[in-house]
């Protein structure tokens, strides 16, 4: 991507996110919502904060799992931190391959492999995003009654099965993937060979251990639940009377749309999904707001954890 281009893409993002939250904005009481804001139960926000330190945790357990399967042991705190440093960048950077650059740049050379450790972060996103789209098609199926929304069950389960479909061959029939990349090697042979045996040679290894597979997502799935409990925590420090059951529904949904590479950071996306859903439940666009930017200031402020431990490790080495 030329320089040019990269600058307009940001510039559209920019646009995007502006636009629609300005468009929130102006529908919102603003006293209102600062006399909500001002009421946030500080007990709570900590309860929330320590949420999402556990999600970090039990990201770095699912993480070791997978990288364990491919014989690569290393200790926990490594893992969390970089992690943490992972978080730092994907909150501050214009989209979140930074962090997933960190946790690559981190193992591949206890892995031995830039290869390996990039098939071991992008099968854990695989399946992180399979947890994510089984949480969104559950909370829609237990929801459904009260239709809160366009983005119904039979599309999320869609999806998820869709996911579902593409992952397993890869993962139980590794040879598949070789062929698929095969054309590649028009354009280096000796080079794409190299990559592709090792490809081929981490994905045999999770063939062979399917127990990690299925730790790792269902740990997936436990990170996801612990995210809404998060938000959860959130509406609960501002008295906003929503709970699990729509949370479950709405902050899986949002992830999903952040996805889109329409917005920076999903600013203004994440914002009008909370809206649609919580004025759908009966609730004010202040309350989704309020909900949606407290959990994205909580998260970049915890974030800056992952900031400090990349400084203190540029002052080692």
């Amino acid at each position: 991507m030329t320089r040019a281009r990269s600058l307009t893409v940001s510039a559209v993002k920019a646009i995007v996110s502006i636009g629609l939250l300005w468009l929130l904005f102006s529908r919102v009481d603003l006293s209102r919502l600062w006399s909500v804001a001002r009421q946030a139960s500080p007990a709570w926000l900590v309860t929330a904060l320590l949420l999402y330190l556990a999600m970090v945790l039990a990201s770095a357990v699912r993480w070791g799992v997978l990288l364990r399967a491919q014989h690569v042991r290393l200790p926990f705190a490594f893992l969390t931190q970089s992690f943490l440093v992972a978080t730092f960048f994907n909150n501050f950077l214009p989209s979140n391959i930074g962090g997933d650059v960190i946790r690559i740049t981190d193992t591949a050379k206890p892995a031995g492999s830039k290869t390996l450790a990039t098939t071991v972060v992008l099968i854990d996103r695989g399946i992180r995003l399979l947890g994510l789209a089984l949480m969104a098609a559950t909370g829609a199926s237990l929801m459904q009654r009260m239709a809160v929304g366009p983005v119904g069950p039979r599309m999320l389960w869609a999806g998820f099965g869709l996911g579902a479909i593409v992952a397993t061959p890869a993962l139980l029939m590794p040879e598949t993937a070789t062929r698929i990349l095969q054309p590649l090697r028009v354009f280096h042979a000796e080079w794409v060979d190299e990559r592709i045996n090792k490809l081929t040679y981490a994905l045999t290894r999770f063939k062979e251990t399917p127990a990690a597979l299925a730790i790792c997502f269902l740990g997936a799935v436990g990170v996801q639940a612990i995210l809404v409990l998060f938000y959860v925590a959130i509406a609960r420090s501002m008295h906003i009377p929503i709970g699990f059951a729509e949370l479950a529904v709405i902050v899986p949904v949002s992830f999903i749309v952040q996805m889109i590479p329409l917005s920076v950071n999903g600013f203004g996306v994440r914002e009008a999904t909370f809206g649609f859903y919580f004025t759908r439940l009966g609730l004010p666009l202040e309350s989704a707001l309020l909900v949606s930017f407290v959990g994205a200031a909580l998260i970049m402020v915890f974030s800056l954890s992952g900031g400090i431990v990349y400084l203190r490790r540029s002052v080692v080495s």
